[in-house]
């Protein structure tokens, strides 16, 4: 509904120009499209990367690394771990957010930051934490409690935001006609939630599916994993990268599952009047339950990790402080984060300009490849790049730049959709009225359009930057020789169950890893109108 008022109002500027004709945007469509779609091929470099790694085994060597005792118990590792971790996150997801957005939950502002925070905590942070209080845990249900409590906000956070767009009036109208509460939840506020909840599951989902550090840990064996060991033995052999190809495989599979499961019904509210602000819902004498539940999630998730990190700190003193390694490592992270921020900022533009500026099934696809790639998990990204680079670019081969090309296919949608709102937010009307002032098109754009879209250029860019703060797998495979970041650092002293010398590097980056998770709460409140 929104384009009839956008053509009326560009018609009506073109017209107080007096030029006759639509102003020609600041940059030519043919050459960006032409950028976009080198982007586009280029994130399609892992996909590709499986694709022919598998045809040039050949079906009889490929079907035998496949189809193999093996590769079923990994398999059914990786199914198990997501039909338990995924109900259990969304479960805690929409329930937090439900009590927080919903209910007369007494301090629910303090709630709704705490049950965001677990997010600042890397996963591996997370099981590093609770292995060295319980050397006992492994298995599948020690990877249940720690993927849980590490994704569950990616629940959370979108259905927080959602239920904070929701109208309240149809829940109104729901309980005059006699439905209580709970039938109101689960009939009415719960098929709403449906686009949050399919995205919150499958962003848990792919993370089960990417993981590495968390489930090494506690000796749990997952596809990750064995790829990592099988590069580790035969650098590359044919069984790893055929244990990729299941994997990719595996993901493409979750993506056509969450776009069919997403159906096709509208949630927006249409016609005219104010959105009304809900009725919170009286807990009476479950005020009490529900903070002593929110409290054991909180204290599960974020206390006792962050605790046990100090408690480590503390008992290593000032000799874990050792400057000559934490800081070359913090300063790489921040260079490497930052660049990576900046660079996959600018290669996001032209996607996100032709995504709003000219839509089409063109740019849909253009989009769609780099959601897919971002998709894979790290370590196929990192083998992908490793194959390609020894047989095509030797030269490239563990240098920065490859890294960082890495972390520019692995975090590109992070900037895309920020991006994608902030352009969006940034009508193409006011660029033209600037150029029909006199303005040259370059000005205009860097006046209007860049600087309206800045914050959420920079969100995305900061959103980036947690992601390499805390990226693993695909730094151990080709970071440079001599690279230490702090991920790498805290991997390396905690494989060697030296607690108290990974202690800080664990540390750093969740005092990292804070601001920016704040920030992508900020966020979500903020599209949510709140």
């Amino acid at each position: 509904m929104s384009t009839v008022p956008s053509a009326s109002v560009s018609q009506g500027s073109t017209t107080t120009a007096g030029k006759g004709k639509r102003p020609r945007p600041p940059f030519g469509v043919p050459a960006l499209s032409v950028i976009a779609v080198l982007i586009a091929l280029f994130s399609l470099l892992p996909l590709g990367y499986v694709a022919y790694m598998t045809a040039a085994t050949g079906w009889d060597t490929a079907a035998g690394l496949i189809f193999r005792p093996r590769v079923g118990e990994l398999l059914g590792n990786t199914i198990l771990l997501i039909l338990i971790t995924v109900p259990l996150s969304l479960v805690l997801g929409v329930g937090g957010a439900w009590l927080v957005e919903r209910t007369a939950l007494r301090g629910h502002r303090v709630w709704a930051v705490a049950l965001a925070a677990p997010l600042a905590i890397p996963a591996f942070v997370n099981s590093y934490a609770w292995v060295s209080a319980v050397p006992s845990l492994e298995g599948i249900w020690s990877g249940v409690l720690i993927a849980t409590l590490s994704y569950f906000p990616l629940v959370y956070i979108p259905a927080a935001a959602m239920l904070g767009r929701l109208d309240p009036a149809i829940e109104q109208s729901a309980a005059s006609l006699g439905l209580g509460p709970w039938a109101v939840f689960f009939r009415v506020v719960l098929p709403q939630l449906r686009i949050a909840m399919t995205g919150g599951a499958l962003l848990v989902a792919l993370h089960l599916l990417a993981e590495y550090g968390a489930f090494a840990m506690i000796r749990f064996d997952t596809f990750t994993t064995a790829i990592m060991t099988q590069f580790q033995s035969t650098f590359n052999g044919t069984a790893g990268n055929m244990l990729a190809s299941v994997l990719v495989l595996f993901c493409l599979g979750l993506l056509v599952v969450e776009v069919r499961s997403r159906g096709t019904a509208r949630y927006a509210r249409i016609g005219s009047g104010a959105q009304a602000k809900p009725t919170r819902l009286r807990l009476g004498v479950f005020q009490l339950p529900s903070q002593l539940a929110l409290l054991a999630l909180t204290v599960l998730a974020f206390g006792l990790p962050c605790w046990l990190v100090l408690r480590w700190v503390l008992l290593g003193g000032s000799a874990i402080w050792d400057a000559a390694e934490f800081i070359p490592a913090l300063l790489q992270t921040l260079a490497y984060g930052l660049t990576g921020a900046l660079v996959t900022t600018v290669v996001a533009f032209p996607l996100a300009y032709l995504a709003v500026r000219n839509p089409g099934w063109f740019s849909k696809a253009l989009e769609l490849s780099n959601y897919v790639t971002s998709s894979l998990p790290g370590i196929v990204v990192g083998l992908a790049f490793v194959t390609i680079s020894i047989r095509l670019l030797p030269g490239v081969y563990q240098t920065s730049g490859l890294l960082i090309a890495a972390y520019v296919l692995l975090f590109l949608p992070r900037s895309l959709v920020n991006l994608r709102s902030g352009l969006a937010q940034a009508p193409k009307e006011l660029d033209e009225a600037a150029r029909s002032l006199g303005k040259s098109p370059w000005l205009a754009f860097l006046k209007v359009t860049l600087r309206l879209s800045a914050p959420a250029a920079a969100g995305g860019a900061a959103l980036v930057f947690l992601g390499i703060v805390n990226e693993l797998t695909a730094t151990l495979l080709l970071s440079p020789n001599g690279t230490s970041t702090l991920a790498t650092e805290f991997w390396s002293k905690s494989s060697e169950i030296d607690y108290s010398g990974a202690a800080p590097y664990a540390l750093l980056m969740i005092l990292l890893s804070a601001p920016m998770t704040y920030l992508l709460f900020q966020q979500s409140k903020k599209v949510a109108g709140q």
